[in-house]
């Protein structure tokens, strides 16, 4: 079985306007490996989102080819689904139900009978410290635990590899302490690739094993954040944000205000 899940060759998406055509993605090429924790970094405006969407299916590419979990991203795209966990960053809980709701219903989303998805609903809760609060409505719980409820929600279908998109964003330092803690044990206990966008320069230090920074729609540089730092800083002991940008000429990304 091959290690690689993730295989992109020159992947682009073009929005043709009534100004013109804007080129969003101009020609990504990349790869991750089974297991891994891909940072995937750029500036506002550099064509992560797009990547994102045309990654999970949301959005047809405008050429080049893909491969997820050994299925092509535009003849295959059920395949893909099916293989792949998505956690948006504006969520996507149902405030009026309750965890386990949430949980036996995308299970069933996923083809599961109702006594499966009531099993793999309590072992994700056992997992991602949730049981005792599967029976509360999500609009009752705290900002970190409707995030891990979502990453539940992402991993229903065991998948081999899950797209987190700014994961974080709003959380609070102990709850953001606590999610880094989890993306880790989803990798180590299950072997899922986890492709991770975040503007937490910290974030990617912490968590990936590899990054990739993308700019005006292509890759500009890509290795662990440790080489990153090396090769782009000339410190291995700089933040990844003076590497970053040393890479864009630019700061690090602005992160979205909490709502």
């Amino acid at each position: 079985m091959s290690t690689t899940v993730i295989r992109i060759r020159g992947l682009t998406r073009t929005f043709r306007l009534s100004t013109g055509p804007v080129h969003a993605v101009r020609g990504i090429d990349l790869t991750a490996r089974r297991g891994e924790i891909l940072g995937f970094l750029g500036p506002n405006g550099a064509g992560k989102t797009t990547t994102l969407r045309m990654l999970t299916t949301l959005l047809p590419p405008s050429g080049g080819e893909a491969e997820i979990a050994g299925h092509d991203l535009v003849r295959d795209p059920a395949g893909v689904r099916r293989r792949i966990g998505y956690v948006a960053q504006s969520g996507g809980l149902d405030l009026t139900c309750t965890g386990r709701e949430e949980l036996v219903t995308q299970g069933r989303l996923h083809r599961l009978d109702r006594a499966t998805a009531r099993d793999r609903a309590e072992e994700l809760a056992g997992d991602l410290g949730l049981t005792d609060l599967l029976d509360r409505p999500a609009g009752t719980l705290s900002g970190g635990q409707r995030r891990r409820l979502e990453i539940a929600l992402g991993l229903v279908n065991h998948p081999e590899v899950l797209f987190l998109d700014e994961p974080t964003t709003g959380l609070d330092p102990g709850s953001r302490a606590e999610l880094w803690q989890l993306v880790g044990d989803v990798r180590d206990r299950h072997g899922t690739t986890v492709f991770l966008t975040t503007h937490y320069l910290d974030e990617a230090d912490a968590l990936a094993d590899r990054v990739v920074v993308v700019d005006a729609g292509t890759v500009v540089a890509e290795g662990t954040p440790t080489e990153l730092k090396r090769r782009h800083a000339g410190d291995p002991t700089a933040s990844l944000q003076d590497a970053f940008l040393a890479i864009t000429g630019r700061g690090a990304p602005e992160a979205p205000l909490a709502v």
